[in-house]
């Protein structure tokens, strides 16, 4: 930008020398010995432009020499001066085109290079993608309350992220086993949650997303994310993502030949605690 305006002040400096010499020309048109007493007074000389002391720095400075400036060609030095004063004003159409140009260049190659960036640091993370996972956040939880420290880790990442009103697909593994073999299939082992993927990577468990979050990194990784528009409860499940199986009531039996029949077979319906995923959600 620095270039561009410098060229612009170049431009309306030229055109105001022209100017200048146009004045000048005309008064030495009408009296030539009146223009050279007042040349030789440089007290009394009409305003140039900054930097220039004489008319004769004028005229080498923009090249006027070139034009054969004598007493005799005076109307035609002038007639050329005017020429290339008009078409140096029509330039400032091309001129405020390119300068408006390269500024919506230099605001695209700074989004670019925003985009880069935050693509270029969430490249920094394991690729470990669960299903239907590569443009969403996936947390996998527990509500089990059997060991209190993976209770609280579950819940504090889970808070982060309502706070940071971004949409995130929770997998609880204590209702659906298969979310649970998921989990171990991803990270080839038996972890224990929470867990937590954006965008196809693995962030890290609670501890290393807690410590993304007070370094200021982890808003970064979520920009692009789905904002949550409100914390309304689901209608159909509260929130927990899953309802009890209508089909069997949740006792995840139903009789072989309908009812009245002694035999019961397993619900294909439900999963092994009874539960379908919500419809709703």
């Amino acid at each position: 930008m620095q270039g561009v305006k410098g060229g612009l002040a170049k431009k309306l400096n030229f055109i105001q020398t022209i100017s200048t010499l146009k004045q000048s020309l005309a008064l030495l048109i009408q009296s030539p010995q009146i223009y050279e007493e007042e040349d030789n007074r440089s007290n009394n000389l009409p305003e140039l432009a900054v930097g220039y002391t004489s008319v004769s720095d004028h005229v080498r400075d923009v090249k006027v020499e070139e034009l054969e400036f004598n007493v005799s060609n005076k109307e035609n030095v002038i007639l050329s001066i005017e020429s290339k004063g008009e078409a140096l004003a029509n330039d400032n159409t091309d001129f405020t085109f390119s300068t408006e140009n390269s500024m919506e260049r230099n605001n695209m190659h700074e989004a670019e290079e925003d985009n880069e960036s935050n693509d270029g640091y969430l490249l920094d993370f394991e690729e470990k993608c669960p299903p239907g996972g590569e443009e969403s956040v996936i947390l996998y939880t527990t509500s089990l309350r059997g060991i209190r420290k993976t209770f609280e880790d579950c819940h504090s990442i889970r808070i982060l992220l309502e706070n940071m009103r971004v949409l995130y697909n929770e997998r609880d593994v204590s209702f659906h086993m298969e979310y649970r073999e998921e989990l171990w299939t991803i990270l080839d082992g038996r972890v224990v949650p929470p867990r937590l993927f954006i965008k196809g990577r693995y962030i890290g468990g609670a501890d290393e997303v807690v410590k993304l979050h007070e370094q200021g990194k982890l808003k970064k990784l979520l920009e692009g994310i789905a904002v949550q528009v409100s914390n309304c409860l689901c209608g159909g499940c509260g929130n927990m993502r899953f309802v009890v199986c209508l089909n069997c009531n949740g006792s995840r039996k139903i009789f072989a030949g309908g009812e009245g029949d002694e035999f019961f077979i397993r619900c294909h319906e439900c999963n092994e605690n009874g539960l379908v995923k919500c419809l709703i959600c």
